[in-house]
């Protein structure tokens, strides 16, 4: 891949933030696709950046591994099977302007979906930081989403992972809806792509998206995701928790405009 100085120095940028969205503020990552869909084509920046996001995903789940709430994660799964198998074909069918701009126009539409939610629920109590105070931290949303948003976030995070690495928005999306705390909405999430992103290899080495060259690559900017996730674990203590909704959903956007507009 003949991407010159200055593309490696965005994509090392970019690895870095792979790894600080792991352990910090899940959704920022949608910058790093952004930029690697910028500098690589956009089907090959895909399976350039699922192992470095695998690498992240060890990480978060080293870091919050206690903090998981499994029961939402097995409800999701079989709708997320669905979308990964979508978006395979998808990704088998698009060229890679239309895969930008439709993973793009999905994010925009899922944050605006969801500040009208959170504007919509009653006293607007997503919020709350875990401070350790009065009681310990708990994996536990404060509301449980109906099965029907289980099923639509489950296939359009398997959709949008698939197809551009973007699950981490519409999951980061679902988590706050369904009024998770910091360190539940880290852990649950740190499983979640720990298993999607592996379940993914076979379809993107199928696909030819994973091979020698990628990997070379990646090996080449695996050392700035573990330093990026150090950083995000020193920094994740010190976010509010309403500053840190605020970045996931910011995050999201930009990652979304960009995809969108580039």
């Amino acid at each position: 891949m003949d991407i010159g100085i200055w593309g490696f120095t965005a994509l090392a940028a970019a690895a870095a933030l792979v790894g600080f969205s792991k352990t910090a503020v899940n959704g920022a990552n949608t910058v790093s696709l952004a930029v690697f869909a910028a500098v690589l084509p956009a089907r090959e920046s895909t399976g350039v950046l699922l192992p470095l996001l695998l690498v992240g995903d060890v990480i978060a789940v080293i870091t919050y591994r206690r903090h998981a709430h499994w029961p939402t994660l097995l409800r999701m799964f079989p709708a997320v099977v669905v979308g990964v198998v979508a978006g395979t074909v998808f990704v088998a069918w698009a060229d890679d302007a239309l895969i930008r701009r439709s993973i793009g126009a999905i994010l925009i539409l899922m944050v605006a979906v969801t500040l009208w939610r959170r504007r919509a629920a009653a006293g607007g109590d997503a919020g709350g930081a875990d401070t350790g105070r009065g009681r310990p931290p708990s994996p536990e949303p404060e509301r449980r989403a109906g099965r029907y948003a289980v099923r639509s976030y489950g296939v359009l995070g398997g959709f949008t992972t698939m197809v551009a690495n973007a699950g981490g928005p519409v999951m980061s999306l679902y988590l706050l809806s369904a009024g998770f705390r910091k360190l539940g909405f880290l852990g649950t999430s740190a499983w979640f792509f720990l298993a999607v992103n592996a379940f993914k290899v076979p379809f993107m080495v199928g696909l030819g998206l994973i091979g020698a060259e990628s990997l070379r690559l990646d090996a080449m900017l695996v050392v700035l995701v573990v330093a990026g996730a150090f950083v995000g674990r020193a920094t994740a203590a010190r976010i509010d928790q309403k500053l840190f909704d605020r970045l996931v959903i910011a995050a999201t956007t930009a990652g979304g405009l960009q995809l969108l507009l580039l």
